[in-house]
């Protein structure tokens, strides 16, 4: 809970666990999703590693434009890149309010 009140739950993705990180051995990167627990609107995204500057437009869209958590995991990505970890964290998240 954020000081807000925001019931907020997180989803991670370390790059060792996306195809593409394990193909070129990035072993400390990772991506983490914020999102409401309640409406799965995306609250914001964090990324280190390769490559984060060229995914973070991805999740500051999303955000932008209101969308939820379930977008990133509806969304097909291009495999093997790093824009799955999007998918992978959203799964993980989503585990975590569906429990």
């Amino acid at each position: 809970m954020t000081r807000a009140g925001v019931a907020y739950e997180s989803g991670v993705a370390h790059y060792r666990e996306i195809a593409r990180g394990a193909i070129i051995g990035d072993e400390f990167g990772m991506l983490k999703l914020l999102f409401s627990a309640e409406t799965r609107q995306v609250l914001g995204v964090h990324i280190f590693g390769s490559q984060s500057a060229e995914l973070i437009h991805i999740g500051q869209a999303v955000t932008l434009l209101g969308g939820t958590v379930d977008y990133f995991v509806n969304t097909v990505f291009n495999y093997p890149t790093f824009a799955e970890a999007y998918k992978v964290a959203g799964l993980n998240g989503l585990n975590k309010v569906l429990r």
